[in-house]
């Protein structure tokens, strides 16, 4: 009986081809096409600046299939597969006769199935529309189904379409989820070895599952590998050596990274497939796994941010929502680079810009760090203690705060602000509170993301740039003033390039600065090179307060490990501009010596030169100088 079902089997399908020839297989197409539609559901994707896969969502019924052409895989595991599977795959119209009745004269012969008949056209027409057993009628439907897809697909498109939905056991379909799975890497470079597992697996996808049927997966790789040795795919010693390599025998889970961008992606686009992203996957994977470990290392419920970006393109290539998305415990799934927090010291370098770009100051020029009573603002040094006369290069490198307030009363706040604006950054301020003195110590509201876009112009000479990754925000270059001139960036980026990297870290020749908000809630980094910016945030999402935190003590450090462990070259800071120069407090003109303003708020006359006198027209006796007014 098992003879003439298989004898029954072949004539049916040559039957079934006449039929089609008769009747017109164009006319049954349009009543019962096949359900190509379904065969495009494939999991949304995220991909980072060069293609390579960040994070991949399981399609609806929970599978991982990633959409796959003929070019993401080895050409060698495609010679393999067709050799195997389908050695007529370019001649025949779906349906192989001369492979059925091979398989029909083996059965006869053998008392058993030895190969089986099914081409890549059946096989793809079984994989899209699933039959609940293995009955005649279901089969012929099968052969039906290989007809009408080469009506409509070419045998490239087919092609595809197996190396997506091929099974590999589990929720594992198509070759790229199982290279990754089994691999850790992506089918464009495959072992011989890796090949003829592959192609063995899908046969039985359950029962050789190498993560649980490590022997079976085994056999069935080395039944391939002599297969493919016996039609000269490969050489006999070729195959000999495959053979050796060890099978996997556990799976591996799917890329995940970049959880936040991902998400947003997601929810922006929903029906787009593949997002293409500016983070770049080598940065990403790092600067992750230094947040998690420092994240274990500083304690429960503390979570940390980052990101990194190209100042001269605003491209963000890491960003970091938080230490462990899916840390329920540090409220992971919050996007800390987005949340609005207190800066600390961290814009203090933008005061020190302004009063450079101002000329009331130089690096040398000396200010005082002595209590100071700023119309009743007391502001007071972190530690409590004051250092007396300063230089300007000293007072910025410590993160003196008296010193930095004398300043911002100087320019202004309201100039500050109205920089900051020019970078397209708008802190957040009490509802309709003008900025005053306390921004200058974190008494305003800024995201991760929008300081270090502020930084970024910094690094880029003062022109400034808007940070995007290509999902939430377009990175761009902003046109108009600058955020500073490019002197006056220059002398910030000089002081801060000399600041003492933090314990145990080593100089890695970037400029950085630090900051920590009121109550130890919020520690800050902020570093640059000549290329690339990274800012780091460290505290408790539910804004609690993390005692002992610091941005020197805890932020520091990680800025540090992530810029070794990101995998950027450090690029030299740039030299200086026309103009930019350093100059001793000796040889500074007498205006720019020591800094000192009176209560009025002008500069003091002990820190200026001689007020200019009129010498021209001569003053007439008993006339009054104020009535002749004149300029040297």
């Amino acid at each position: 009986m098992a003879i003439l079902r298989t004898i029954g089997i072949g004539m049916s399908a040559s039957i079934l081809l006449a039929v089609a020839g008769f009747f017109g297989l164009r006319a049954a197409d349009k009543t019962y096409p096949p359900p190509l539609d379904r065969a495009y559901e494939v999991s949304t994707e995220v991909l980072d600046a060069d293609g390579q896969l960040l994070r991949a969502f399981a399609t609806r019924e929970g599978r991982w299939r990633l959409k796959t052409t003929a070019k993401d895989v080895d050409p060698q595991f495609i010679r393999m597969l067709i050799a195997y599977e389908d050695q007529r795959f370019a001649e025949h119209r779906g349906v192989d006769p001369l492979a059925l009745l091979r398989a029909a004269t083996q059965f006869i012969g053998n008392g058993r199935i030895v190969s089986g008949a099914s081409t890549l056209s059946m096989q793809v027409a079984r994989l899209i529309e699933p039959r609940e057993g293995r009955s005649f009628i279901a089969k012929l439907r099968q052969l039906a189904r290989a007809l009408q897809i080469e009506r409509r697909l070419s045998k490239a498109e087919i092609l595809d379409l197996y190396l997506t939905h091929a099974p590999y056991g589990g929720n594992l379909e198509g070759i790229r989820a199982a290279s990754l799975a089994y691999f850790g890497k992506e089918p464009k470079r495959l072992t011989v070895a890796q090949s003829a597992l592959l192609v063995a697996l899908p046969q039985l996808p359950e029962r050789r599952r190498p993560d649980r049927h490590l022997a079976a997966a085994e056999a069935a790789r080395l039944r391939v590998l002599e297969r493919m040795a016996v039609s000269e795919v490969i050489g006999e010693g070729e195959a000999g050596r495959a053979a050796l390599e060890a099978v996997p025998s556990r799976r591996l889970q799917l890329p995940a990274f970049a959880a936040h961008v991902a998400e947003a992606a997601r929810r922006k686009q929903p029906a787009v497939q593949q997002h293409q992203t500016t983070l770049r996957w080598r940065m990403q994977q790092g600067l992750e796994t230094v947040a998690r470990d420092a994240a274990a290392r500083l304690g429960p419920k503390v979570s940390i941010a980052m990101i990194m970006a190209d100042v001269r393109t605003g491209e963000i290539i890491g960003e970091v929502g938080s230490a462990d998305y899916f840390d329920a415990s540090r409220s992971g799934w919050i996007d800390m680079t987005r949340v609005t927090r207190s800066p600390g010291s961290t814009l203090k370098p933008f005061i020190y810009g302004l009063a450079f770009e101002e000329g009331i100051v130089s690096q040398e020029t000396i200010i005082e760090d002595r209590p100071a009573d700023f119309f009743g603002y007391r502001p007071r040094n972190f530690d409590m203690s004051y250092q007396g006369d300063v230089s300007i290069r000293q007072a910025l490198q410590l993160s003196l705060n008296v010193p930095a307030i004398r300043l911002l009363d100087a320019v202004g706040p309201t100039r500050l602000m109205a920089h900051f604006r020019r970078a397209d950054v708008r802190p957040s301020l009490p509802k309709d509170e003008p900025p005053g003195l306390a921004i200058g110590l974190g008494g305003v509201g800024v995201s991760l993301k929008d300081l270090v876009q502020l930084y970024a112009g910094l690094a880029n000479r003062g022109q400034p740039v808007r940070l995007g990754d290509g999902i939430q925000d377009k990175p761009e270059r902003i046109l108009g003033e600058p955020l500073m001139e490019a002197v006056a960036a220059w002398h910030v980026a000089d002081i801060l390039s000399g600041v003492i990297p933090p314990a145990g870290s080593r100089q890695r020749g970037i400029a950085y600065k630090t900051g920590t908000s009121y109550g130890y809630r919020d520690a800050w980094s902020v570093g640059f090179d000549g290329r690339y910016v990274l800012g780091v945030w460290v505290g408790r999402p539910d804004n609690g307060a993390v005692p002992g935190i610091t941005g020197y003590g805890s932020a520091a450090p990680i800025l540090f490990e992530a810029f070794a462990k990101s995998g950027v070259a450090i690029t030299s800071l740039p030299g200086a501009p026309a103009g930019a120069v350093r100059i001793s407090q000796t040889q500074l003109p007498i205006s720019q010596r020591r800094f000192a303003m009176t209560p009025s708020g002008l500069l003091s006359s002990s820190s200026r030169e001689p007020a200019p006198q009129i010498v021209y027209p001569p003053r007439e006796h008993g006339s009054n100088s104020e009535l002749h007014p004149g300029v040297i």
